[in-house]
């Protein structure tokens, strides 16, 4: 069970990857298509409608619950406060691994703001 959902985690890491790039399926299948090539089923880059109905619940709740955002540190994670009125509207069959992947998302958005906010301060050092 654990194994699966790494590989979902995973998977999901890869869509967004893909999401940063601009690659999606679509965007995949007219490449191969313009280079005459075969489809190879394990490249298709995976899409949100490829994941658990687990994954989708908590990929749109993730959207809508609120930022905790400070100046000079930047993004620090969700606000998890309508979390409890949200859950209801949305069909969760695996409560513990739905859980999982908000902690995921919450996660990897820390780090890419973390990141990003290095990256500006490092611009900035340079400058100077």
């Amino acid at each position: 069970m654990t194994n699966q959902r790494e590989l979902c985690l995973e998977k999901l890491e890869e869509m967004f990857k893909n999401l940063d790039t601009g690659m999606s399926a679509e965007r995949y299948f007219e490449m191969q298509d313009q280079m005459g090539l075969e489809i190879e089923v394990k490249e298709i880059p995976p899409e949100l409608n490829d994941f658990p109905d687990d994954v989708l619940s908590a990929v749109s709740i993730f959207g809508r619950l609120g930022d905790r955002v400070y100046p000079e540190i930047g993004y620090v994670g969700k606000d998890y406060t309508l979390l409890n009125a949200l859950m209801p509207l949305y069909t969760i069959n695996d409560k513990d691994f739905f859980l999982e992947v908000l902690e995921w998302l919450d996660a990897r958005a820390i780090k890419r703001s973390a990141d990003q906010l290095k990256r500006e301060y490092d611009k900035i050092k340079r400058k100077h």
